[in-house]
C-alpha cells in the first residue's frame, strides 16, 4: 500500500521540526516521491550521513510502503 503524501510529511516534520520540507509526487503513485529537507540537523554532515538520518525518520517504512524517494538535503543558508 502506498504511503500518502500527509505521512511522509508527518514522519519528516517530527525527525526534523525546523526544517524546510518540500515534497513532489513524481509518479501521482503515493510511491515515488522527491523530498528537499534545508535543516540544521544536517549541518557538519557528509551528505550519506544526511540521507541516513532521513531514512531512519521514515522508521523501516522506506522500500516497503514507500519504494522510492529522491532526496536533496542542505543545511539552512548562514545568517538564517
Amino acid at each position: 500500500m502506498p504511503m500518502p503524501v500527509e505521512e511522509l510529511r508527518a514522519h519528516l516534520t517530527e525527525a526534523f521540526p525546523d526544517a524546510e520540507i518540500v515534497i513532489d509526487d513524481l509518479a501521482g503513485d503515493g510511491d515515488h516521491y522527491r523530498a528537499r529537507i534545508v535543516s540544521a540537523a544536517f549541518a557538519g554532515l557528509p551528505r550519506v550521513r544526511q540521507h541516513q538520518l532521513v531514512y531512519a525518520a521514515l522508521k523501516g517504512k522506506m522500500g516497503g510502503e514507500l519504494h522510492a524517494l529522491a532526496l536533496e538535503t542542505s543545511t539552512p543558508p548562514a545568517g538564517d
